[in-house]
């Protein structure tokens, strides 16, 4: 059992996982950012003037970080660590504030918010998707294995080319 959990292809594909989820969402979103917009704005947390920049800023984050994963580059896994326990942080503040609005996960007028219609199921997915990253990390640390560092990656890339 510990063979399986330890494979690397276990590991690429929980990788993949989020590469596809945090690409989905974050294309979704910047797709229609003036959408996205107006459920930031529904939180009430952040001021008028930097919700647009928000609603363009957090996509390009979620991309980026989806990309880093896909290449295994080194802080692309504690990128989208900080983007879950935000998006949890919001989504918490978001139930402790009673609001009934859709959590704009995957960008506005997606099939879960309109199935759900709330926040809860938004946390509970982020939970398991957590749970996931512990995953991730547990992985590296057992096997001792380091991330790719990007200018490694550039390297490896020039010398193939030559």
């Amino acid at each position: 059992m510990r063979e399986i959990i330890l494979s690397e292809w276990i590991y690429r594909i929980v990788r993949v996982v989020y590469v596809v989820l945090f690409f989905y969402a974050g294309v979704n979103k910047i797709l229609n950012p003036r959408a996205f917009a107006t459920v930031i704005d529904a939180f009430g947390l952040v001021p008028d003037p930097l919700i647009m920049p928000i609603a363009v800023a957090l996509p390009i984050l979620e991309i980026v970080a989806a990309a880093g994963l896909l290449f295994d580059l080194r802080r692309s896994l504690g990128l989208v660590t900080g983007l879950l326990v935000f998006f949890m942080a919001v989504v918490s503040y978001g139930i402790w504030m009673g609001l009934d609005i859709d959590c704009g996960c995957f960008g506005p007028g997606d099939l879960e918010g309109e199935a759900y219609k709330g926040l809860r199921p938004a946390f509970y997915r982020n939970l398991i998707l957590i749970s996931g990253i512990v995953y991730l990390y547990g992985w590296r640390f057992i096997r001792a294995v380091k991330p790719v560092r990007l200018e490694l990656l550039l390297n490896r890339i020039r010398y193939r080319e030559e």
